[in-house]
């Protein structure tokens, strides 16, 4: 099932290109307010599944394209990504050792949205594509055998960075966090829908260039040892998200006038819009392309704009 948010927070179900409210049927969930509903359903998962697909059922469908998709988890309690997290094409050497950072939960934007570059003297921008689980029921101290118990649904999900910021060694908060650097959607697919998430093609394009292109079977550490590490560090509740990483060889500078569609396989496309007020510029030059032409540090320097140097 593909679950999602429109319009004024109203939930969704998705089927093909229709998506039917299904929010009467759930309305009886203890919520302060719409943006709550999708995380008390995904506790509740269990009790109302099957009020949603009768109502799903039931329900006369609308085009998606003539609606407004929100984030699916507009108010995620945590998001959680793993840091340095794919072998890079088979390319390392080694196994990196696990790792991970939070990101501000209100740094959420959904499809169709637009990220904003912040007068900060970032030395880039960029966005990571990546695949993020959500959370389905409590996660304390998971085994790898029971991680998958603890998984409602996947989603795509993009981590902004503002690269560079000084001084030296102060940088994951205020890198990771500024608001509109976590775009998240369109949809939730359920877990039941996908046999092998370690197995997806995930494609970034910018204006309709191919950048990001990998599999999530290149990842270090798989999805089990994911869940495991980060619960035995702190509780995952129900609506968490954990970002599962990205092939960094294919990021580049993100700039004013983009327009970015991120699409894992078998969840669906992520579109969204990037501004930026100083209209700063970089080469159109991935990490990769950069390295194999012998440029210093790991991405292309800034060309034109406020901080360019």
């Amino acid at each position: 099932m593909k679950l999602c948010y429109f319009n004024d927070y109203r939930l969704g179900v998705i089927k093909g290109d229709q998506v039917v409210d299904v929010t009467d049927a759930v309305k009886d969930i203890p919520h302060l307010e719409a943006r709550d509903l999708m995380i008390g359903l995904i506790a509740r998962w269990d009790e109302y599944k099957g009020k949603v697909e009768k109502a799903a059922a039931a329900g006369k469908g609308v085009p998606v394209s003539g609606v407004k998709l929100r984030p699916p988890v507009p108010k995620p309690g945590n998001i959680v990504c793993m840091a340095v997290n794919y072998m890079e094409d088979g390319t390392l050497p080694e196994k990196p050792a696990i790792n991970a950072f939070h990101k501000a939960a209100t740094a959420v934007i959904g499809d169709g949205d637009t990220m904003v570059l912040p007068d900060a003297p970032a030395t880039i921008f960029e966005g990571e594509a990546e695949m993020a689980l959500v959370i389905g029921k409590r996660a304390t101290r998971a085994t790898q055998a029971d991680a998958f118990k603890h998984i409602f649904g996947y989603t795509c999900f993009i981590d902004g960075s503002a690269r560079g910021l000084p001084p030296p060694g102060n940088v994951f908060f205020q890198m990771k966090s500024r608001d509109t650097f976590a775009p998240i959607g369109p949809c939730i697919v359920t877990a039941d829908e996908i046999a092998d998430p370690q197995n997806l093609n995930i494609t970034l394009t910018n204006n309709g260039e191919v950048m990001q292109k990998f599999n999530t079977s290149d990842m270090a550490h798989h999805i089990p040892r994911i869940i495991e590490w980060v619960s035995s560090i702190h509780t995952l509740e129900p609506g968490d998200i954990v970002a599962t990483g990205t092939n960094h060889r294919g990021l580049h500078s993100f700039m004013d006038g983009d327009k970015i569609e991120l699409t894992v396989e078998k969840i669906g496309t992520l579109k969204f819009n990037v501004k930026d007020d100083l209209k700063r510029t970089w080469a159109r030059t991935t990490r990769l392309q950069h390295k194999e032409k012998g440029g210093e540090g790991p991405h292309t320097p800034q060309l034109t704009g406020k901080y360019a140097k």
